[in-house]
């Protein structure tokens, strides 16, 4: 029993250990955006089915144990041998990363398989297996508790690692630190299997062919699927539409975890009538956020969708556990569990991108949970009137009530358009304006009796605005660089003679920006000659430095870092690298650091003592008609570049600064660390 429970323990942790790791290191391969983590958990999903797959298929061989042996030697020798050519035998090489990242999904899936894909098979093939022989050998232990100690590896994975992992260990570090995790597994999964005799592993012939109702299958695969399918809508829901607050996508999946936990820990846990009615409860609190979002405090917009999150889960998955089969059942049913939840992730991914303009696939998760409610739950109280039948009855209106009220939510909006990098919205504000929206975040504002107006973060006294107005190049050639395009809001600082190169990994927002259906004309109506560089800024301006050509910007604008999830690998020691190589001698990097939850001062400030910077911040507080308060940090290598007066009268009082914080380097980063 030890040796399986540690097994089984070990495996469950390096699973969720590795999945924020690699995501960590490929994110910069792909604009840093959010849904890198969304799609690369839909491929660990769909690898977790396939693992499942070859447990299923493997108990039912004769000659199981050396056939698993086989595959776990196969595997030492692979990560081996990686090992020898990449820094870590799980971190590839650069030679992998793709030149198009326009819809990275497909070269997301080939980096991961080719990386990882092995390993983490035999981690998912692992669980389910190691029960099914455990059952085998102790037929009156129940196998549930050690789906719950797998559950339990997953979730003190999952939190490990961004409190104790990524803050102590570089990215190769981990992979080391990993792949001698991977080893260790390894051998004592190849002690079990030594330790048993093939007879030990064979089912009776007669239980071979014994197959579960279809009906029951439905089952498992649509409570699985929902829960899936609204654990990642509520991450989408609350990630994008509520707060774009670093590593909050842990917290739906730390509850997705738990409730697999509770479930399958003790039927006590589940009472279908207590859930049924914290269901209802939790619509009716989404319901109110739904209708306040605009006054209530984010905590508790959070709290009341992770709530209901938590119900829907443990209504899944405490049904599961009810309808949980007999153990020579076992890898069948594990099977479906996870064709379903990968059903779930496929829709979200896929589906929901292209059949949906803003993340609807929330509403549709809680009234497919609403509906297993009645189905499931009803029939059996119809004679018993309670409050929890009641609650039964609320929750498919509620949830009727919910979904309706989320497609007619497009309304205020004249365009919503989804793609892999989230939702692009234009709304109109104050009466006469137009304000393109990703998720919390304004892009732009254009005003119809102003259209040349700097709105925003880009008013004419804040950090960009005094630059660009008292640059001594402006009008006479001045080269503008800037990564994030936006409403185009900074082309209006432009003079004839002028260059601006904007660099933009979105291409609803180059569409919008260029003038589509005309809802901003500020390119269009610009002085200078501008362009438009598509794709992600860092790999864009790195193949221009390959092809011998540095841009030699006097100014090089990051307005990259105001959305909350910042893309990382642009504020770096080895981006400020390429960023230094396309700027003058006396050119000027502007970084826009506005943010309501990280402070990048330190950060910067580390960046500026590694290559020799000068350091100047302008704040803006007081704001006027159409404006934000606005942070922005200029670096140069020539401290006479700063010296503009009006710059100057600005600036704010760093000569006392100082900061512990360590370099962040593509190796090296932690979000913790600049928490505000």
């Amino acid at each position: 029993m030890f040796l399986f429970a540690v097994n089984i323990f070990l495996s469950a942790f390096l699973l969720f250990q590795i999945q924020p790791m690699i995501g960590k290191f490929i994110l910069p391969w792909f604009g840093g955006t959010p849904a890198v983590w969304s799609t690369a958990m839909l491929f660990f999903q769909a690898l977790l089915t396939g693992g499942y797959a070859y447990a299923y298929w493997l108990v039912k061989q004769s000659r199981q144990r050396w056939i698993h042996i086989a595959l776990l030697a196969l595997t030492l020798v692979l990560l081996a041998a990686l090992g020898m050519i990449w820094r870590s035998p799980i971190t590839p090489s650069t030679d992998l990363r793709p030149a198009n990242v326009s819809f990275p999904v497909l070269s997301i899936f080939l980096i991961l398989s080719i990386s990882v894909g092995l390993p983490y098979f035999v981690l998912a093939s692992n669980g389910p297996l190691m029960q099914a022989w455990f059952s085998r050998l102790q037929p009156g232990f129940s196998y549930a508790r050690l789906y719950a100690l797998s559950n339990v590896g997953s979730l003190l994975g999952l939190l490990a690692y961004p409190v104790l992992v990524e803050p102590s260990l570089q990215l190769q570090q981990q992979g080391w630190g990993w792949s001698l995790g991977f080893g260790l597994f390894a051998i004592l999964s190849i002690a079990i299997a030594l330790r048993l005799r093939d007879e030990q592993t064979q089912l009776p012939a007669e239980q071979i062919t014994d197959r579960s109702s279809s009906s029951l299958n439905g089952l498992w695969l649509t409570l699985s699927g929902v829960a899936s399918l609204f654990l990642l809508a509520v991450t989408n829901q609350i990630s994008q539409e509520v707060a774009v607050i670093p590593f909050l996508w842990v917290l739906p999946l730390a509850i997705y975890l738990l409730s697999f936990i509770l479930a399958f820990s003790d039927s006590r846990w589940y009472d279908r009538r207590v859930f049924a009615l914290l269901f209802s409860l939790a619509s009716i609190a989404v319901l109110w956020v739904f209708l306040h979002a605009g006054e209530l405090n984010i905590i508790l917009q959070i709290g009341a969708y992770c709530l209901l999150l938590f119900s829907a889960c443990m209504i899944c998955h405490g049904e599961l556990y009810q309808l949980r089969p007999p153990a020579e059942r076992l890898t069948s049913f594990y099977l479906l569990v996870s064709l379903g939840g990968a059903a779930g992730g496929v829709f979200v991914n896929f589906a929901a991108p292209l059949i949906f303009n803003g993340y609807w696939e929330f509403y549709l998760g809680w009234l497919l949970t609403a509906i297993i409610l009645v189905v499931r739950l009803l029939p059996a109280w119809m004679d018993k009137y309670t409050l929890q039948t009641r609650a039964v009855l609320w929750s498919f209106p509620l949830s009727v009530i919910l979904l309706w009220a989320g497609l007619n939510q497009g309304g205020d909006y004249l365009l919503a358009e989804r793609n892999f990098y989230g939702v692009i919205r234009v709304k109109e504000v104050e009466g006469n304006g137009l304000a393109m929206v990703h998720g919390m975040t304004v892009h732009g504002i254009q005003y119809r009796d102003q259209p040349e107006l700097p709105t925003t973060y880009y008013a004419k006294d804040s950090g960009i605005g005094l630059l660009l107005l008292n640059h001594p190049k402006r009008g006479q050639g001045m080269h503008v660089g800037v990564l994030g395009l936006g409403a185009g809001t900074l082309s209006l600082y432009g003079d004839e003679g002028d260059y601006y190169r904007f660099y933009e990994i979105n291409e609803t927002v180059i569409r919008l920006a260029e003038g589509e259906d005309s809802y901003f004309t500020f390119l269009r109506d610009s002085k200078e000659n501008w362009e438009i560089v598509p794709g992600d800024a860092r790999i864009s301006l790195e193949n221009e430095l390959a092809s011998g050509e540095s841009q030699n910007f006097d100014v090089l604008v990051l307005d990259v870092f105001s959305s909350d999830s910042i893309p990382v690998h642009l504020i770096t020691k080895e981006a400020f690298s390429i960023y230094l190589q396309h700027l003058l001698p006396n050119g000027i990097i502007a970084a826009h650091v506005s943010n309501r939850y990280l402070d990048l001062q330190p950060v910067l400030w580390k960046l500026a003592e590694e290559f020799g910077l000068s350091v100047l911040r302008v704040d803006k507080t007081d704001t006027g008609f159409g404006e934000f308060p606005s942070i922005w940090i200029l670096l140069s290598r020539d401290p006479s570049a700063l010296d503009m007066p009006n710059l100057q009268a600005h600036a704010f009082d760093l000569s006392s600064y100082q900061t512990g914080l360590p370099l962040w380097t593509d190796d090296y980063s932690n979000l913790f660390q600049i928490l505000k």
